[in-house]
């Protein structure tokens, strides 16, 4: 099959598995955005994307997407490390090589780490406990925290200093990887004019920023309220408790 077989191929399942990633994160984003404003907003979000039948149905799609990009960017980069040393899968500009391209394997070996460090923190804490028919999420100073109460846990967990430290790193990782993947995923589907390289690099540039903005800024915001109010974690539970 030539999407297996061929250079051109696998170029083009990299490009839209990752082109479907950052429409996920985009979606993501706005979700996590609503915490910003409304505690109680975000848990009506996490309640409807529980563990309902179309939750489970995008998640295992998702999950697909998952492997998919990470097995093809694993293979595309040891072909073409062997067949021309240190080149990606996307198309390189004549008068410079950027640094996330030449360090795309390395910054998504971090990305997944941080998927990682994510699906502990949030995903099992939350639809999976669902699954598995669990009723609580975590107990934090006497508080039952159920597991769809997503403002509790995005409270309680950037609160912590060390969580919020590698959440930085993992999103600043993303935030290469795409700003670099995004525009070649577009090159590689078609959208390769010459006029259009360095308008494709602006808008990929600017996209991944503000989705690498949206989500950073809640661990630092959270983190800083939790600074600022020694019992602010606590009495933010409360209030999501109803």
């Amino acid at each position: 099959m030539w999407l297996i077989n061929s250079s051109i191929g696998r170029k083009l399942v990299m490009s839209i598995s990752g082109l479907g990633l950052i429409l996920f994160l985009t979606f993501h984003m706005a979700m996590n955005a609503v915490a910003l404003f409304s505690g109680e907003g975000y848990n009506m979000v996490c309640e409807f994307l529980g563990a309902n039948w179309y939750a489970l149905v995008a998640t295992v799609g998702l999950a697909a997407l998952v492997v998919i990009h990470i097995v093809y960017a694993f293979f595309l980069d040891i072909r073409n490390r062997r067949a021309r040393g240190n080149d990606d899968y996307a198309v390189r500009s004549k008068t410079k090589v950027e640094w996330a391209s030449k360090h795309m394997l390395l910054l998504g070996f971090i990305v997944i780490l941080g998927l990682a460090l994510h699906l502990v923190h949030f995903w099992s804490k939350m639809q999976l406990t669902e699954i598995l028919g669990g009723h609580e999420a975590l107990v934090y100073e006497g508080l039952v925290i159920a597991p769809t109460n997503g403002a509790a846990l995005i409270a309680y967990n950037f609160s912590q200093p060390l969580i919020v430290v590698l959440y930085v790193v993992w999103l600043a990782a993303i935030w290469f990887h795409l700003s670099h993947g995004f525009w070649s995923a577009l090159h590689t589907i078609g959208w390769n004019g010459k006029n259009w390289i360095k308008r494709l690099e602006c808008i990929s540039n600017v996209y991944t920023t503000i989705i690498v903005l949206g989500f950073i800024a809640v661990p630092i915001l959270f983190f800083v309220q939790s600074l600022m109010d020694p019992n602010f974690v606590v009495e933010y539970i409360k209030s999501t408790l109803g």
